[in-house]
């Protein structure tokens, strides 16, 4: 029988094309989801009702539905609906930008309202338009403040890319899975798993850290 440390080191070639296919996903995801995110949180404040209709009522779905029942619509459900087919790793990543969007928009619309309202009007007394305002003064001062809520949705989109097992996305759960089937040694590879999974998160969090230390010297 082998011994534990040998089922790790056998395990990890596969674990370790699981971690790279789970941080491609949450990168990319993260992007997509911060430009969501940035214009969704613009428009909930923005002085149109219109505009802060359609926002309000994409977070509402985005926040009042699981992210699983998400996964199955835009891998499932759509594809048979627009009679398309979407590759298990673009739905994955359609699927964590748009919960992780929602999310990050709630971020920006409270880092935006947590402003004085004195400052924008001050702005906008020396001249500055609304759009410069913003990306000049509001936005600055309120990136700071959601620096934390920023990596707490990132340390949460990381661990929702576990569910795109499901629709068969060879990430680090799966990875896990796949391995375990063949030696049943859950132990050493679910904890394996679990050891990647904090070492990524706790590395965001440190970075963090650093960031925020730099960001208050300023």
């Amino acid at each position: 029988m082998m011994s534990s440390w040998q089922v790790i080191v056998d395990a990890m070639p596969l674990l370790l094309q699981g971690l790279w296919i789970t941080v491609k996903i949450v990168v990319i995801s993260l992007l997509i989801a911060f430009v969501i995110g940035l214009i969704t949180g613009l428009m909930n404040t923005s002085s149109s009702k219109i505009l802060k209709f359609i926002a309000t009522l994409y977070i509402d779905i985005i926040r009042g539905t699981p992210l699983l029942v998400q996964v199955f619509f835009i891998y499932f459900a759509l594809p048979a609906f627009l009679d398309i087919r979407i590759p298990a790793e673009t739905a994955g990543i359609i699927a964590i930008s748009a919960n992780a969007g929602a999310y990050i928009a709630e971020i920006f619309r409270a880092g935006i309202s947590s402003i004085d309202k004195g400052q924008r009007e001050a702005a906008r007394s020396l001249g500055l338009s609304q759009v410069q305002t913003m990306r000049l003064v509001i936005l600055p001062q309120a990136f700071r403040r959601m620096i934390p809520a920023f990596v707490n949705q990132c340390t949460i989109s990381i661990k929702d890319t576990s569910l795109l097992s499901v629709i068969g996305i060879r990430e680090l759960t799966q990875s896990g899975e796949i391995i375990i089937s063949t030696n049943y040694r859950a132990f050493e590879i679910w904890g394996t798993v679990g050891v990647l999974y904090f070492i990524i998160i706790y590395g965001i969090s440190r970075l963090s850290r650093v960031l925020e230390r730099r960001l208050s010297l300023k």
